[in-house]
């Protein structure tokens, strides 16, 4: 996983946490815009989750977090 992609998802799952809780659900869709302005960054977001660690849709933000920290 790039460094620019690791330091987005921490970013922004400590959002989600602090504004909705330790139970905040996301997607990897949570990471992006809602414009395609990264499509390289998106597919690696979403071959992590979908096909290298083989993640629900939603999973909990905490428990995302702590997969990337570990890397």
């Amino acid at each position: 996983m790039t460094p620019i992609l690791k330091h987005r998802i921490v970013e922004v799952c400590n959002q989600k946490i602090a504004a909705k809780g330790t139970t905040v659900g996301l997607s990897f869709y949570a990471f992006f815009e809602n414009k395609n302005t990264n499509p390289e960054l998106l597919m690696e977001a979403a071959t992590w989750w979908i096909e290298t660690n083989r993640l629900d849709h939603f999973e909990k933000a905490t428990k995302i977090k702590a997969m990337v920290e570990q890397l």
